[in-house]
């Protein structure tokens, strides 16, 4: 593996090959700073009994971490202006930190504004990422984006592990001894990124024609996309309290659960971008969608064993159009942003989890 990470900079040349090396060493910064960020969906339980929500606020909560997703294109634009190298260092320590503090949130106002906090250092993570992806990947774009979007779900489905570890040997009042972790990473990667720029030469705006642009390719997405992220945005945040309140599970086994359906979701995110790249990103995103919404309905209809495959089947199926998606707005905004920056890569992912 390289020691040096990506510039989104320089002479404005993207590398010819499939740089396997420089891609998991950003994977690997996704994964750790994805762990933490997945600590919200399996404390939702906890959360209720302790602030006394209802489901409505409960399921607030995590739409207050999802709202920064809109800075996404002003992050992505100062990224592309600014050495953002210690915004992607840090951010595994500051989520870390931050999303482990959650037990000790004494009111729903307070745990909304931690949230807020967590969702803005995501962006300030993701923004940039995407088009690091994009620049050594070479022509295999839809390739690098599975092993991005596949970082990020192995990471969820570690997530609801960890912090049922966590909440079994010291509670949720507890959970702050596991944001060393977090530190831990940001030192290896202050360590082997701080001498590298992610600074690009300046060059005229192009704002206009780009949101231009991404107006166009939403439009005819946005019935598919809304109707995609409804069906994963609520087995993510919901499936959790759903198997303990109505199916009676035990926190532990319903965390276990959601991480059986995340790490699904990897070899989805891992065969999204491919299988796109091979039978047409339109066949892909209608199979998913379909057959996730299918596996849903049956979902709530069987017990016992029935249900792990199930799970399995939801997590392909449900996580499997991200990098899809991605690269689909990706290629229609080309025109306007032929190389990939920060700015344009970000936009859609943007757009994509504001939904």
């Amino acid at each position: 593996m390289t020691t040096t990470a990506v510039d989104i900079d320089s002479n404005g040349q993207r590398e010819a090959g499939f740089e396997y090396g420089r891609i998991l060493l950003i994977c690997m910064g996704h994964f750790v700073h994805d762990v933490y960020s997945a600590f919200i969906a399996p404390l939702l339980p906890l959360l209720i009994d302790k602030l006394g929500l209802t489901l409505v606020m409960a399921g607030s909560l995590p739409v207050f971490m999802q709202a920064p997703s809109l800075l996404g294109p002003v992050i992505g634009y100062l990224a592309d202006r600014f050495s953002v190298r210690y915004l992607v260092i840090f951010a595994p320590a500051i989520t870390a930190t931050l999303a482990t503090l959650i037990g000790f949130m004494p009111t729903y106002g307070t745990a909304a504004l931690l949230l807020f906090c967590v969702g803005v250092n995501i962006m300030a993570f993701h923004a940039p990422a995407p088009a690091m992806i994009a620049h050594v990947a070479g022509g295999k774009v839809g390739r690098g984006m599975s092993f991005f979007m596949a970082s990020g779900e192995l990471a969820r489905s570690v997530g609801p592990l960890l912090v049922g570890f966590g909440v079994a040997e010291w509670g949720m009042a507890g959970l702050w001894r596991l944001m060393f972790f977090g530190w831990l990473a940001s030192a290896v990667l202050f360590w082997r990124l701080r001498d590298v720029s992610a600074k690009r030469e300046a060059r005229k705006s192009k704002s206009k024609p780009m949101l231009r642009r991404f107006a166009r390719v939403f439009a005819p997405l946005l019935g598919v996309m809304l109707l995609r992220n409804m069906a994963a945005s609520s087995l993510g945040i919901f499936l959790v309290v759903y198997l303990v309140d109505i199916r009676d599970f035990e926190l532990t086994l319903a965390t276990g659960a959601l991480a059986l359906y995340e790490f699904a979701g990897v070899g989805g995110a891992l065969m999204g971008g491919t299988l796109s790249d091979r039978f047409g990103r339109r066949k892909m995103v209608a199979g998913a969608t379909a057959c996730a919404a299918l596996l849903m309905l049956i979902f709530a209809h069987v017990e016992g064993a029935l249900l792990v495959p199930l799970l399995i089947g939801m997590g392909f199926t449900a996580l499997s159009v991200s990098p899809v998606f991605w690269r689909w707005c990706r290629i229609s905004c080309r025109r306007t942003a032929p190389r990939p920056t920060a700015c344009s890569c970000s936009t859609p992912l943007a757009c994509a989890r504001s939904m």
